[in-house]
C-alpha cells in the first residue's frame, strides 16, 4: 500500500496530500456502513427500559416515516441516539456532529438539542427544572425540536409498537451519507 513520505504533517508535500485525499475519499464513502454498525450495537446497550436503544431508534424513525417526515428527518430520528454508545452524558452533541456534514442546520440543531429538550419529561422527577429548554424559546427551531421530542422520541419505548425493520432504513441512511458534504453544509442544500 502506498504511504506518504512524511512523519510530521508540516513536512508533507502536494503529492503526499493528494495520496491521502484518495484514501480519505474512500474512507468517507464508508461512513454510512460504519454508522449502521454503531446503530446495531445499540441493541445491547443501556438496560432498564422496556426496549433496547436500537429498538427505540427504530421506533423513532418509524414514527417519522409514518408522519411523512422528509428522508433527512427520518434518518436523523434513526440516528439521534447513536452518541449514547460512546458519550452518554452528551450523546445529543455527538449524534448531531455525525450528521452535521450531511443535514441542514435545522436538523442538526434539533438533534443537537434533543437531549436537553427531552429532559422536560423527567427533570422534575429528579428535583430539577423541567423547563431548561425555555432558554431557547426564541430560537427559530425551538418548536421543531419540541415536535421532534413529542412526536418521535419520548413515545418510542413501547415493546408492542409495530416497528419498521432496520433493513428498510438502510437505503435512506446511504442516500443521506452519500450527499456531497461540502456542498450540502456550505450551500445549505
Amino acid at each position: 500500500m502506498e504511504k506518504v513520505k512524511f512523519i510530521e504533517m508540516k513536512d508533507g508535500d502536494k503529492e503526499d496530500y493528494e495520496l491521502l485525499a484518495k484514501f480519505e475519499d474512500k474512507y468517507i464513502e464508508g461512513t454510512a456502513d460504519r454508522v449502521i454498525r454503531i446503530l446495531k450495537s445499540l441493541d445491547s446497550s443501556l438496560g432498564g427500559y422496556q426496549v433496547s436503544r436500537l429498538e427505540h431508534s427504530l421506533q423513532a424513525a418509524s414514527r417519522a416515516l409514518r408522519d411523512n417526515a422528509d428522508e433527512e428527518m427520518i434518518v436523523a430520528s434513526l440516528l439521534h441516539d447513536i452518541g449514547d454508545e460512546i458519550a452518554p452524558l452528551n450523546h445529543s452533541e455527538i449524534s448531531a456532529a455525525v450528521l452535521r456534514p450531511f443535514v441542514t442546520e435545522k436538523t442538526h440543531w434539533i438533534i443537537q438539542q434533543h437531549g436537553l429538550f427531552q429532559s422536560y419529561y423527567y427533570n422534575h422527577h429528579y428535583g430539577q427544572d423541567r423547563n431548561l429548554r425555555d432558554k431557547y424559546i426564541d430560537h427559530p427551531f425551538f418548536k421543531d425540536t419540541i415536535k421532534f421530542c413529542e412526536t418521535y422520541d419520548q413515545n418510542s419505548f413501547d415493546p408492542n409498537y409495530d416497528t419498521i425493520k432496520l433493513e428498510d432504513f438502510i437505503p435512506m441512511v446511504h442516500r443521506i451519507f452519500n450527499r456531497d458534504p461540502h456542498k450540502h453544509v456550505y450551500l445549505g442544500l
